[in-house]
């Protein structure tokens, strides 16, 4: 009787959650699992626990696309972005094997200590873009995965990795990165340029890409309009580097 209810849990468990995707107690609900049961599938070994109200099938490997898709689902605004994105759309420069995971938000939050065994990664609130860009602007999901989680596409995720700058991105690697990224989109370029709020990502973006000779400098410089001058613009970055653009 035991093995028949448990091949039935299994079964309809799995035809909603794949192997190796997280889920929690309001996901098991929707499937008729109260609390309760749950509770006896976790003492009768059919369900684990991962942490507070989440759990993953026995002996199970959890994946690193489904975990994130498990966040998405619980924080406002979740996307991978900036340098991560980049690499993931194609655009990399000698990426290291454990680089963190770049994540974005629009609150803040503490990843589950799970995740956090499982997956170096990095969160930020800081977007660099105005209220007035549309929403998801820019966010897609891999073509290989069209149901995974929102990653920036290539346009967007060169400004986050921008804005990064100074603080947990380094000035030579961003350039050697941003020189790869010759294939961008003149017209969401513009869009996003337009709607960015911070100076040094906008100078970055039209001074860095007129120097690397990259085929979208003339709309990057266009977009920028009047955050560019004529003057050398000179800032000190949060790790105090002092970075100097040319006019």
């Amino acid at each position: 009787m035991a093995l028949t209810t448990r091949h039935k849990l299994n079964k309809r468990l799995q035809s909603a959650f794949p192997r190796g995707t997280p889920f929690d107690h309001q996901e098991l609900t929707k499937l008729g699992v109260s609390s309760a049961l749950a509770h006896h599938y976790l003492k009768s070994g059919w369900l684990a626990r991962l942490g507070r109200g989440v759990f993953m099938f026995p002996n199970d490997t959890l994946r690193r696309d489904d975990c994130l898709k498990f966040l998405s689902r619980r924080v406002k605004g979740f996307h991978v972005g900036g340098k991560t994105a980049l690499a993931w759309r194609g655009v990399r420069h000698n990426l290291p094997v454990r680089e963190p995971l770049s994540l974005w938000g629009e609150v803040k939050t503490r990843f589950p200590k799970w995740f956090q065994k499982l997956f170096s990664a990095r969160y930020t609130t800081r977007n660099p873009f105005s209220s007035q860009l549309p929403k998801n602007f820019g966010l897609q999901p891999l073509p290989e995965t069209p149901d995974g989680v929102l990653v920036s596409v290539p346009e967007r995720a060169l400004l986050e990795m921008l804005s990064e700058v100074g603080v947990h991105q380094g000035i030579e690697e961003a350039r050697n990165i941003m020189e790869g990224a010759r294939s961008l989109r003149p017209e969401v370029l513009t869009t996003l340029v337009k709607n960015c709020r911070r100076i040094k990502v906008v100078r970055l973006c039209a001074s860095w890409a007129e120097e690397l000779n990259l085929p979208w400098a003339a709309a990057a410089k266009k977009a920028a309009g009047k955050s560019l001058s004529s003057s050398r613009w000179t800032t000190r970055l949060n790790d105090g580097t002092l970075l100097v653009l040319k006019p």
